[in-house]
């Protein structure tokens, strides 16, 4: 389950460009509370708070608990929108939770076991295509992540979404293929760094006989170069 945070709000009296920007200059955020099959509630919470709460790094997966005139609202954030320049949080919309209700989320991956892989004891490398998994998952059995286990994996396996045993209560968003989460590829650093090295041997002249210098190694021209210094000396 993922964590359970909770967030103090009041009531936003009034809508619009001017008010928004005048409950940020007093420090707080406008947000709005939607779904559930009632209205939306327009509201604003402290920024300080908010920000605290997105420095958790599992805020958009977790159950929001707004505390609202002595109420009780269970929500899942669904979006935050950010100055485009200072980063901070402008706005927050969520969507009210009922007892029943289902919701899409996008929940982090985790890899397990890796010492029981094969191919990574090889010096395979693990390649995530997918850190976020798109889940549709009751409201009160949301994982906070997913495990993968890698056990028995070699070279040249991948693991697709078919074959994860997804926790109670949660189901693939994406039913139309049997998607890619990460493949184990074979390991291309050494190679890479071999040709790096070659490369740099070329650039610089390794390999040139004992007293050769770049310049003995640069054709008719060098050699009349070195005759005019000759008849200087």
């Amino acid at each position: 389950m993922s964590d359970a945070l909770t967030l103090p709000a009041e009531t936003r009296e009034r809508a619009g460009k001017g008010a928004s920007r005048a409950l940020r200059r007093e420090g707080r955020v406008p947000a709005v509370i939607y779904g559930g099959k009632e209205e939306p509630t327009m509201i604003h919470v402290e920024a300080k708070e908010l920000v605290r709460q997105l420095g958790t790094g599992h805020f958009m997966n977790s159950i929001v608990t707004i505390s609202l005139g002595g109420k009780k609202l269970r929500t899942i954030p669904k979006d935050v929108s950010l100055h485009p320049v200072k980063d901070r949080p402008v706005h927050v919309d969520f969507f009210r939770l009922s007892k029943d209700s289902k919701i899409e989320v996008q929940i982090p991956v985790v890899f397990i076991n890796e010492e029981a892989s094969p191919g990574l004891k090889k010096g395979g490398v693990l390649n995530v295509v997918r850190h976020e998994l798109e889940l549709v998952c009751e409201s009160d059995k949301i994982p906070s992540e997913i495990e993968i286990d890698v056990t028995g994996k070699e070279v040249g396996d991948s693991i697709h979404i078919s074959e994860i045993n997804l926790p109670e209560g949660s189901l693939s968003a994406i039913t139309d293929r049997d998607y890619t989460i990460a493949t184990l590829v074979a390991p291309s650093a050494m190679k890479s760094q071999d040709e790096d090295e070659a490369e740099g041997d070329e650039q610089t002249g390794e390999g040139m006989e004992a007293g050769d210098t770049a310049a003995t190694e640069q054709g008719p021209d060098a050699d009349a170069a070195q005759e005019q210094a000759d008849k200087s000396e």
